[in-house]
């Protein structure tokens, strides 16, 4: 698969983590940066990483920052990407399962990186489940419209 990843500085350290243990586990890794923990604006990596998901570019993306939120914010601007921002396995489960997640954002400052990498994990492993939600998806879809 491959997955883009992006961060602000206060998430920096965990998309280094992230970027060696997807990278082990075969996947082709973009990285729209930061490239350090100096103090950026989110925005500027995110959408990138986001729009690259859009375009069909990138399968997924992983955007990173102190607390995700912004992050999820700045991703789910760009039509056709569903970013969940999650805390743990069963929210990244969930947001694959039921919401066909393809975007995930993680805070740094909320979680640990062990918990990181188990969400990663999750998140990736999930399929989608379909059936009636799908119906749900394709309301969102509408709403960018």
């Amino acid at each position: 698969m491959k997955i883009g990843l992006a961060s602000d500085h206060a998430g920096y350290v965990y998309k280094e983590q992230i970027k060696e243990f997807l990278t082990a586990a075969g996947h082709e890794v973009v990285d729209f940066g930061t490239d350090s923990e100096e103090s950026v604006d989110y925005p500027l990596y995110i959408r990138p990483a986001a729009e690259a998901v859009a375009a069909g570019d990138c399968d997924r993306a992983i955007v990173l920052g102190g607390s995700g939120n912004g992050e999820a914010m700045a991703a789910n601007r760009v039509p056709g990407v569903r970013c969940a921002l999650c805390w743990d396995e069963r929210t990244a489960r969930l947001a694959r399962e039921h919401n066909d997640a393809n975007a995930l954002s993680l805070g740094q400052r909320l979680i640990s990186p062990e918990t990181a990498l188990a969400i990663v994990k999750t998140w990736l492993e999930t399929p989608f489940e379909g059936g009636r939600h799908v119906r749900r998806i394709q309301m969102i879809d509408q709403i960018e419209a």
